[in-house]
């Protein structure tokens, strides 16, 4: 199923799987000028990926300017969105939420939800959508306790998330913009009376010391991280499984090799087609190119983890869930490397353990060909994944 040729190449997929445009290019060469004059850079090799997301020297995260030079409105408590001692701050901040420790009092809370979520989609009968009915809950009502969200707010960021996933549609910006005001009265509601979760505890332990703007775009940046990435990838590493019934039936057959599929999964499917686009502060050769200060540079996460690179075993577009865990690059790499990563591993052990040990007959209810992708979403996904048991 090719996707539309107006996506840039680095966005494009052939269902789960990088196009043969990207291939060519990847093998070409590690980064590029995009056909069409684009003034960016696409980086699809793994070690220059790597060494850019490193480098938060000589490469920044906050926002480019708009094309017409225009700097990009601030964005407070953004946590993808800024650099150096501002970014270690806000770090710092949020870290407590995302501890071992925290993780562990969560999982029964976890699996919890995932074992609702599954007498919901068993109860909806065959065949049952896995996005509406599982993946898309599960991710939202974790989210809610961890953050500490009202449950009946979630049906209203999923009606924003899909109109902000529609890529040109005239919906987006004011979608957008309901999102983030969504996550101000979070934080004034939280301020006038603190709960346990995120919000709560930021005000709590830090009080005037963070703003309410704060409060809020840390809250969105870890919604943003937790609810879309988290579905998609359930859905999308389900997909997946179900396409390659051989390592469906491993991990049947060997259910310990659970964390090894997480992570093979993470790779395999990377929702996150591009992390947040680096700009140069000052010249850089890199990968036999010369990036100049100014220059955007998109680094493709996607073609990192599934094109062939320099020192691999040819496998790299293979899924194999016994594969020994590298250091893949879905959950990002440097100081911006996912602060919610534990979470996420989690959150996918505990959903795809659950689901196949309740449905031991799962299998799609649709042809591959008749499934419509999220192509134009931050997060590549499935926007149904009909089932049958």
């Amino acid at each position: 199923m090719t996707q539309s040729f107006e996506l840039p190449v680095d966005k494009r997929r052939d269902v789960l799987d990088p196009v043969p445009e990207l291939l060519e290019l990847n093998a070409r060469a590690p980064l590029f000028r995009p056909p069409g004059g684009m003034p960016h850079w696409i980086v699809t090799d793994r070690e220059v990926v790597r060494q850019i997301l490193a480098d938060a020297e000589r490469f920044s995260s906050m926002p480019p300017p708009e094309p017409d030079g225009r700097k990009p409105d601030p964005h407070p408590g953004s946590l993808l969105q800024t650099d150096g001692a501002e970014h270690s701050r806000l770090r710092r901040l949020v870290a407590p939420m995302f501890t071992v420790r925290q993780m562990k009092a969560m999982e029964p809370m976890m699996a919890r939800i995932v074992e609702q979520r599954l007498e919901v989609l068993e109860r909806a009968g065959r065949p049952a959508d896995l996005m509406r009915h599982f993946a898309r809950p599960v991710s939202g009502l974790i989210l809610a306790e961890l953050i500490g969200l009202p449950r009946d707010d979630l049906s209203e960021l999923s009606r924003l998330g899909d109109h902000r996933a529609s890529g040109h549609s005239p919906r987006r910006h004011p979608a957008t913009s309901e999102y983030v005001g969504h996550f101000r009265k979070l934080a004034a509601a939280q301020r006038r009376d603190p709960g346990e979760g995120l919000a709560g505890m930021l005000i709590r332990e830090h009080g005037d010391a963070v703003s309410d703007e704060e409060v809020a775009g840390i809250c969105e940046s870890v919604a943003n991280g937790s609810i879309e990435n988290t579905a998609e990838t359930i859905g999308l590493g389900v997909l997946a499984l179900l396409c390659h019934p051989d390592q469906l039936a491993l991990l049947r057959e060997r259910p310990a090799l659970m964390d090894r599929a997480v992570e093979e999964l993470l790779r395999y499917v990377s929702v996150v087609a591009s992390v947040s686009p680096r700009t140069a502060l000052v010249d850089v050769e890199i990968g036999g190119e010369l990036i100049k200060a100014g220059e955007v540079v998109s680094c493709s996460v996607f073609a990192a983890n599934r094109c062939p690179y320099g020192g691999d075993d040819g496998t790299a577009d293979r899924l194999d869930i016994a594969r020994e865990p590298g250091n893949h690059l879905a959950l990002g790499f440097g100081v911006h490397f996912c602060l919610g990563a534990a979470l996420a591993r989690l959150q996918l052990r505990i959903a795809l353990t659950g689901l196949l040990e309740r449905f031991p007959g799962l299998r799609l209810g649709a042809g591959v060909e008749e499934l419509r992708f999220r192509s134009l979403a931050p997060q590549f996904g499935v926007e149904t994944l009909p089932v049958l048991w």
